[in-house]
């Protein structure tokens, strides 16, 4: 197997942190190779090194493509090399159409002037290669998440690429949509084309990964050949976090008591589309000390529900109604909600959850400004007491409270959301994928401070589309699927297949 790129002794150094200590890293021509890791243990930052980002001569070591030392000014340096990546949020432009997001900055011009009827054809041709028949000229925005994935990747095809880096690519898409991307890559080996796969979801490195290399705290532990043999999803989590993890979820005796909340035939119609309901119907009962979950397929309505009691924060209210401990509550502003007792932490924490461009001490207070502040004035010495008993009693980990949460691993980012909704004083938590884009280890952490709240009388409902995930921390279960709750049971009676028949069965 000839070796198409080597990293050796790669070690990058940021102000007081050594972020890659001595990495080293080996893909062959023509092969899927994964890169594990906790979140922190350094994966991007050793992707931004190879692609780039981090140029030559911010670093130490040596980067050797198809046998020659690369010295990389840039990220044009590398493309120009066919090494593309594709970063976990995707850089297209939604207003522009999929012909102008694959060659933007790469058009098909003459003498400065594009010719879109080349752009169109080719664009057409590398949409097949990709399995897509959409138009050329179809704004991004009318594409779902899957088909935006496959459209980087086309755009990737257009540079002619030889080394594709993935960041998390499946993170957001439903398991058809992953499927089908991890279907492309296998295509793509076939061909010749190498891969560097980066993703915290282990079943899909089993599936399709040739060899494994695991870094942990910027060090490279191990370098797994899958080829030789079978390499079993807990070995990689014992390399990844430096211990057994033979129970992924931790043991509670759950102590459920009274209905909390009660949900009944809630409807909510789409914001634009006002003879659609996203939500149909919907009844439930939430009780103190439960952790409840919500298990459908991606569109079944989940979200749209969770946002819908959460202050009406989305769609149009069409009916139903909510009470708590027997009592109507009213639910139809967010600040009301949360004078209620309700928080809901979003599936997106970047975009939604967090103010990533300020510091842990300012996120966490921001849902009970009213518990940091004299009148209208911010007490500073409150604020600082607070993040740092809440650092503390999550564990996030950080240089300081002063630390900005853009900085933070995905885990510690999704602790700081939790932080900020437990300083609300919610009597009930909503948690929308708390775990998405977040290794094994820091999941182990949120499940632990999932099962400590409910231990402690907070009622807790869970949605996720991990379905080992809900079976494995929920006391309960409901199946949603085109708006409506199709089917209920206790977690010990429930199994993916019983799951999944309960979807399908629903269908019509």
């Amino acid at each position: 197997m000839q070796t198409i790129l080597e990293m050796r002794g790669i070690t990058k150094t940021f102000p007081g942190v050594k972020a890659l200590d001595n990495v080293n890293l080996s893909v062959t021509r023509g092969e899927i190779h994964a890169l594990v890791g906790e979140n922190g243990a350094g994966k991007s930052t050793l992707m931004k090194v190879l692609s780039g980002v981090y140029p030559h001569g911010t670093y130490d070591g040596d980067i050797l493509y198809e046998g020659e030392v690369k010295h990389f000014r840039d990220i044009s340096d590398s493309e120009a090399c066919g090494i593309i990546i594709i970063h976990q949020e995707l850089a297209l432009v939604p207003l522009l159409s999929i012909a102008e997001n694959i060659f933007l900055g790469n058009e098909c011009a003459r003498n400065g002037v594009i010719d879109w009827h080349e752009t169109h054809r080719r664009t057409a041709e590398l949409l097949a290669k990709v399995g897509l028949k959409e138009n050329p000229e179809t704004l991004v925005s009318e594409l779902g998440l899957g088909k935006q994935q496959l459209i980087e990747i086309a755009k990737a095809l257009s540079k002619e690429v030889r080394l594709l880096i993935l960041d998390e690519p499946t993170s957001s898409l439903n398991e058809k949509d992953s499927d089908a991307l991890l279907a492309l890559l296998m295509e793509f080996r076939a061909h010749g084309i190498s891969s560097i796969l980066i993703s915290h979801k282990l079943n899909e490195i089993s599936k399709v990964a040739d060899s494994i290399t695991v870094l942990r705290d910027g060090a490279t532990v191990s370098s797994l050949d899958c080829r030789t043999g079978t390499i079993s999803e807990g070995d990689i989590i014992r390399d990844m976090v430096g211990r057994s993890m033979s129970d992924r979820y931790p043991a509670r005796a759950p102590q459920i008591g009274e209905v909390v909340m009660d949900v009944r035939d809630w409807t909510v119609l789409h914001p634009l589309q006002s003879d659609r309901r996203v939500v149909d119907n919907v009844s439930f009962t939430l009780k103190r000390g439960e952790v409840l979950g919500i298990a459908g397929l991606m569109g079944a309505g989940r979200t749209e529900l969770a946002m819908s009691l959460f202050g009406r924060a989305y769609g149009r209210y069409a009916g139903g109604s909510v009470t708590m401990h027997g009592k109507p509550v009213d639910l139809t502003t967010i600040p009301k909600a949360i004078k209620a007792g309700l928080c809901y932490a979003t599936e997106d924490r970047k975009q939604f959850g967090l103010v990533l461009d300020d510091t842990i001490r300012r996120n966490i207070p921001l849902a009970n400004l009213d518990g940091i502040a004299r009148g209208v004035v911010v007490n500073e010495e409150r604020e600082a007491e607070v993040a740092e008993d809440y650092r503390g009693r999550i564990n996030i980990k950080c240089s300081s409270i002063a630390q900005e949460t853009v900085n933070l691993s995905g885990g510690n980012q999704q602790k700081v959301v939790l932080s900020k909704w437990l300083f609300a004083g919610p009597e009930i938590l909503i948690l929308d994928e708390p775990t998405r884009g977040i290794d094994v280890g820091a999941k182990f952490e949120i499940y632990t401070i999932i099962r400590d709240l409910a231990a402690s009388g907070k009622s807790i409902i869970v949605i996720s589309s991990e379905m080992p995930e809900l079976l494995g921390i929920s006391d309960r279960l409901y199946v949603m699927n085109e708006g409506r709750f199709v089917g209920e049971m206790a977690s010990g009676d429930a199994t993916q297949e019983k799951i999944m028949g309960m979807i399908i069965n629903s269908v019509g």
